[in-house]
């Protein structure tokens, strides 16, 4: 309780500062046509993305790096200037940024260009988890199609903040998603080697559901869709004696998530004669490092899927 009363007022003071300074914004909009699109993001994808579409009209700030998890991140003072100071700002929505996503939504109310990336994204075409009644699955980077949602949305807002660069966008954009289109296929062919009954996916926590739900996988988290709440000993029992009864090869650690919540269900496995392997580092949550191929979305989802396909085929 303790901690989120200081989250809640954490909240209050960010808000408090960007409402008060937004005024240095709005004079800055007057030479939008003289200087690059200041565009703040919150997930090192949504980054990504913005920087392709954007290209050279736009200078991308994003607040969150590799090996940070966004259920859980909370704001610093530099965030609050990197917010105020932006002409633009994406964030995934879904409450994949916890408590930050009612700033957002403030921030939007008043008229402050802020962009959910998933808002666009018919609901039907999103997960409900069952224990999270009423809500979605924030993770929609990992169906590559429903990425292309957000990449035509980033180039609509970019293009109706800065009209006079509206082709620029318009052909980035379309650069962009003959990508999304090759990567798509990638996948579905680095699958189709894995035999349909190998094709199950356990990681740390159940961020990989889009993927399951496109590419044919059975997929099993330790803890659900938030790392809000941690995982129980029921939780390690459960996942230890679905692995043990399904002779599953291989789980996966997660970049943003301690290691320790994989390493406990290993060795409750072992405890029960089957030795299950870690089959490597996926991204999840966070991309990779800047200046590495799996610092950009279209690297980090090959990497995941090459990860992925080694550990079960």
């Amino acid at each position: 309780m303790l901690r989120r009363l200081a989250l809640y007022g954490m909240l209050g003071l960010i808000w408090m500062s960007l409402t008060g300074c937004s005024t240095s914004s709005q004079a800055d909009a007057v030479a939008l046509d003289q200087r690059p699109i200041r565009v703040t993001t919150t997930v090192g994808m949504i980054t990504d993305i913005a920087a392709n579409i954007g290209g050279e009209r736009v200078n991308v700030t994003g607040l969150m790096g590799p090996g940070v998890d966004p259920h859980l991140y909370k704001p610093s003072a530099g965030d609050i200037i990197k917010l105020e100071q932006a002409d633009i700002i994406f964030y995934g929505g879904l409450e994949l940024e916890g408590r930050m996503t009612d700033m957002f939504e403030k921030l939007a109310r008043l008229g402050h260009p802020t962009f959910a990336v998933s808002q666009d994204i018919p609901r039907e075409l999103l997960r409900t988890p069952p224990e999270f009644e009423g809500k979605y699955d924030p993770h929609i980077w990992f169906d590559v199609t429903l990425w292309r949602y957000a990449a035509r949305l980033i180039a609509a807002q970019l293009s109706a903040l800065d009209p006079a660069s509206q082709a620029l966008y318009e052909q980035n954009l379309a650069a962009y998603l003959q990508q999304l289109d090759a990567l798509d296929q990638y996948i579905r062919a680095q699958v189709a080697t894995v035999p349909p009954q190998s094709r199950v996916l356990i990681t740390a926590h159940d961020a990989f559901g889009y993927f399951g739900d496109q590419y044919g996988f059975e997929v099993r988290g330790l803890q659900g869709t938030s790392t809000a709440s941690e995982a129980g000993a029921a939780d390690v029992r459960g996942l230890v004696d679905f692995i043990v009864q399904r002779k599953i090869k291989a789980v996966f650690i997660e970049s943003s998530i301690p290691q320790s919540t994989i390493a406990a269900v290993q060795a409750g496995a072992r405890a029960q004669g089957w030795d299950v392997a870690i089959g490597g580092e996926l991204f999840s949550d966070a991309m990779g490092a800047p200046g590495t191929a799996e610092g950009t979305y279209i690297g980090m989802v090959r990497h995941n899927v090459d990860t992925i396909i080694s550990a079960l085929r």
